[in-house]
């Protein structure tokens, strides 16, 4: 099978790793330019570019896909498949109808549920229990398109939103590997999205990661799992921003946004119902470090309101 693969993040780096080891013909590599990194702005390609530079694959950087020597190039390539994961740009219908078994999309979630850029940050921040990966024929809707093959697994409900991340692209690369399998013998099973039953993963806004300690210990569970590793959840003491990178839920309770306790253990914090135990912080300007850490140079005492 002959392959154009586009992709941006690890997500896709993974997906192309299981690709190039499944043994299939990638010809062309499609990512997003290097950009600015660091404390010295040092352009740094993608690590889907990384990955395809490690083993000689041709890659462009294109601006746009609407370029009209851009098409000339992947139409050029007489691909068999686009395979596309996480890219971070819009395929224009031109570029859609120019592979002969069509645009794949690995997708990070169950469709027609969470369509759209951040289903892997939403599935955790609304507490589903079960989430996945969705392989399918991309049209010009937002991931409106038929559906090949769908893989699920369950979400433990202590697991952060990197962590399913790395799941997550594990289980891509699987399914793609399947779907590659399929295409070759020519018995891919394309299945039409329900009508009128799906929801959207909106890219996570800055606003978004403010806690408000009148929602109830599990909505703030899930926000701070959600949002872990980048770019957490935060709340605001004794004027500074301490982003919450770990908690987990506990029962005490009191006046939400109180400290009911702090100590080795974690920072006990009220919430309109229950509570949750801080363990690992960021305060503004420093480093990850344990709620241990944290209070060996700030004393934290019970009454004290976070806000």
């Amino acid at each position: 099978m002959k392959v154009v693969f586009m992709g941006t993040p690890e997500f896709a780096g993974t997906a192309l790793r299981a690709i190039i080891s499944h043994g299939d013909e990638i010809a062309l590599v499609v990512t997003r330019a290097d950009k600015p990194k660091g404390r010295g702005y040092v352009l740094t390609p993608s690590p889907v570019k990384e990955l395809a530079m490690q083993y000689g694959i041709p890659v462009i950087t294109p601006a746009t896909l609407r370029d009209a020597e851009v098409q000339k190039v992947l139409r050029g390539v007489n691909a068999d498949v686009f395979i596309v994961a996480a890219y971070g740009k819009i395929l224009p219908q031109e570029v859609l109808d120019m592979p002969r078994l069509g645009c794949i999309n690995i997708h990070a979630s169950l469709l027609p549920e969470l369509r759209g850029a951040a289903p892997i940050n939403r599935a955790i921040m609304r507490g589903d229990a079960v989430g996945g990966i969705t392989i399918m024929y991309m049209d010009a809707g937002l991931d409106t398109g038929d559906i090949i093959l769908q893989k699920s697994m369950e979400i433990p409900p202590e697991m952060n939103a990197g962590e399913y991340h790395d799941a997550m692209a594990d289980l891509g690369g699987k399914a793609i590997c399947e779907y590659l399998d399929a295409a070759a013998k020519g018995t891919v099973p394309r299945t039409k999205q329900p009508d009128g039953s799906f929801s959207y993963a909106d890219k996570i806004d800055k606003s978004e990661a403010a806690i408000d300690f009148n929602k109830s210990n599990k909505d703030i569970h899930n926000l701070i799992r959600g949002l872990a590793p980048f770019p957490c959840a935060y709340a605001m003491y004794k004027g500074r921003r301490i982003k919450f990178c770990a908690a987990v839920l506990c029962d005490k309770s009191g006046a939400a946004g109180t400290t009911l306790s702090a100590d080795s253990d974690g920072i006990v914090i009220a919430c309109s119902k229950g509570s949750i135990r801080v363990t690992e912080v960021q305060p503004e300007g420093k480093g990850r470090m344990t709620a241990d850490q944290f209070l060996r140079g700030n004393r934290v005492t019970s009454g004290e309101v976070w806000a």
